[in-house]
């Protein structure tokens, strides 16, 4: 019966909560530096892509550095990663809600 009793105290205590990251993930050397474009660059980069917004590749409000940027619905990310082959690589995602 007592071992019955530990278990239960076990399991009542095993409860995950979610968390807000206790580190500074933009800082990390693995993240590659995003920025949110203002609406005067959006344009020109939509344009000289010949592109709109529903075909870029898209990015959800529920990721991390989303929240970090406070990036809201239909922001044009700009991500600027290290190549090892091209130097820097520029990289556009469309924050979405789903």
């Amino acid at each position: 019966m007592a071992e019955e009793e530990k278990k239960e105290n076990v399991e009542s205590n095993a409860e995950v909560k979610e968390e807000e990251p206790t580190i500074d993930i933009l800082s990390h050397s693995y993240v590659p530096k995003f920025e949110i474009l203002p609406q005067e660059e959006v344009e020109k980069i939509l344009k000289e892509l010949k592109v709109d917004r529903l075909h870029l590749p898209k990015i959800l409000m529920t990721d991390p550095v989303v929240k970090l940027l406070n990036a809201k619905v239909n922001d044009l990310l700009k991500i600027t990663r290290k190549s090892y082959t091209a130097g820097t690589s520029i990289f556009y995602r469309v924050v979405v809600n789903v």
